[in-house]
């Protein structure tokens, strides 16, 4: 049977036409509004002086007193028969009253001011004359930066806000300033945000081809969302939230009464990510731990969930004895036990894929299930084993590492600063996602995401804000849901509540498999087509 071509309308090209019909329908209805609006302009005034007249005339009418309303309504009569008396009298009313309509009904409202005034005038030279160093070479015939020259040449567009204070400037730059070096841009936005006003975030965009710096003044995040099941599919986590300007996609939220849509930052976990790891770096009270309890609510919904907690404190409490929960380590022996059934799990696993995927079968069920494991300051349990004399715990994460995505395994590493010398080999290499939490120089944000922000920091940073990166892609602006330890006394009812209705029930969870004291030889070959499995019993009575 010959295929049918699909309708037209369904086509790219049609549906391109079509939407290049529309926006000319539109661009039509507005010039024709426009066109009537010019038109019926002065009909439009005198109306508005007509009403204008009337409501004059009733409150005169309402302010007299009752005992002269008599000698005004005379006073009135007689001049309507003298004017009706008088040649061309009417006519001449007429004239007068729609004369006076049109004044009264013009346009009162005082017109904007077509430039800065004098206080942003200042302003704006002040930030001209502070880019002169930076944007002037001694060899330029026709400097376009030179001390005291005119502003307007190099800022082809500006904004203020209520306050006085720059909101948007465009700023042309010479095309001899080295835009390309990282350094040179950022004493540049250093200068821009001390200058155009301090305890605001800024944008940076550099068109390099056309010589322009744009720089907008950003709004904060808002960081008073809590925690919440989130519309999202298998194999997606929300870390945070970012601009709308960032993404193209929205979450919808409640935010407190009210449903909002929000831009989430999505991080895409599976067989097919490219990303399938994740590190996050902080200052102590950045919000780490805020992330990956969000990260083990939203896991625990598709998966199972392995908890090694270096710092000891029971920021995981919470999460102990629930569904899909399979450990929370505080200890290193726990840890050290744990981590290795990661590993020979891990292993299995790939045993399993790649037997099934031998034989032409589909993965086995138990290799479906994603299994997350959520390591929380590895550097205490390295300090710790090298003081006992034991294995870096880190080392039983190389296979999961290195072979999880394959395995349906992640794997997410917090860590702090001041140990971040302490991390393996394969924690740097594997995890592709990063974040970056807290108050933290520019140089630091830059040495974990690998390249630096186009955005700066607030004065005031709350817990969960920050910076996140995936792979290769932009820098986002990052502000972590409201996630905090229910058993907290410092945590608020409401959520804590949050955080309840998100757990899991309790149930009996699994303890991690003990690593055998001898490992047998696993045999990876496929088995004979023609060849039958034997039944159980068969097996059970060859052994």
């Amino acid at each position: 049977m010959a295929r049918r071509p699909l309708p037209r309308i369904l086509s790219k090209d049609s549906a391109q036409i079509a939407r290049t019909q529309l926006a000319r329908s539109r661009e039509l209805a507005r010039t024709a509004a426009d066109s009537a609006t010019d038109v019926l302009h002065p009909l439009i005034t005198v109306s508005r002086g007509l009403r204008r007249l009337a409501a004059a005339g009733r409150r005169r009418w309402a302010d007299t007193p009752k005992d002269k309303r008599g000698p005004l309504l005379f006073l009135l009569a007689s001049l309507f028969l003298v004017v009706a008396l008088v040649p061309y009298g009417p006519l001449l009313a007429v004239v007068s009253v729609m004369a006076a309509a049109a004044w009264h009904g013009r346009d009162r409202t005082p017109p904007a001011p077509e430039g800065p005034d004098e206080a942003q005038t200042e302003r704006l030279q002040a930030l001209y004359e502070a880019l002169v160093p930076y944007f002037a070479g001694p060899d330029d015939p026709a400097p376009l930066y030179a001390h005291g020259g005119e502003w307007e040449k190099a800022f082809t567009a500006h904004e203020f806000e209520d306050g006085g204070r720059v909101g948007h400037l465009v700023i042309r730059y010479p095309a001899y300033f080295p835009d390309g070096d990282p350094e040179a841009r950022a004493r540049v936005e250093q200068l821009l945000t001390v200058k155009a006003g301090r305890g605001r975030e800024y944008h940076f965009a550099w068109d390099e081809e056309g010589n322009q710096l744009t720089v907008a003044v950003l709004a904060p995040l808002p960081s008073d969302l809590a925690a919440q099941p989130f519309v999202t599919g298998p194999g997606e986590t929300v870390l945070g939230f970012t601009d709308p300007s960032e993404v193209q996609r929205t979450l919808p939220l409640s935010y407190g009464e009210e449903q909002v849509d929000i831009p989430p930052v999505v991080w895409r976990t599976g067989i097919r990510s490219t990303e399938p790891h994740l590190l996050a770096m902080g200052h102590p009270g950045s919000g780490i731990s805020t992330l990956l309890r969000s990260i083990a609510l939203q896991a625990l919904r598709h998966g199972d969930v392995l908890i090694v907690d270096g710092g000891g404190t029971g920021e995981y409490a919470c999460l102990t004895g629930r569904d899909g929960v399979l450990a929370v380590e505080c200890a290193l022996p726990g840890a050290l036990a744990s981590l290795e059934w990661a590993a020979q799990e891990t292993e299995r696993r790939l045993i399993s894929i790649n037997l099934a995927r031998q034989a032409g079968d589909p993965p086995p069920e138990d290799t479906r299930r994603p299994l997350w494991i959520l390591v929380d300051r590895p550097s205490v349990f390295a300090h710790l084993a090298m003081t006992d004399g034991r294995r870096d715990p880190q080392t039983l994460l190389q296979v999961p590492l290195r072979h999880g995505r394959a395995a349906n395994v992640t794997v997410v590493v917090a860590e702090q600063f001041d140990s971040a010398e302490a991390l393996g080999d394969a924690v740097r290499q594997h995890t592709r996602a990063r974040v970056v939490l807290g108050t933290a120089a520019p140089r630091q944000v830059e040495t974990v995401l690998g390249v630096p922000p186009h955005t700066t920091q607030p004065a005031h940073v709350p817990p969960g804000r920050g910076f996140a990166r995936l792979g290769t892609g932009p820098v986002h602006r990052l502000q972590v849901p409201r996630t905090p330890d229910p058993y907290d006394d410092a945590t608020s009812d409401t959520d804590r509540q949050a955080v309840l209705d998100l757990l899991p029930p309790r149930g009996t969870a699994l303890e991690p498999a003990p690593a055998p004291t001898e490992a047998l030889p696993t045999d990876l070959t496929k088995p004979p087509a023609d060849t039958a499995p034997l039944p159980a019993e068969a097996v059970a009575a060859e052994g």
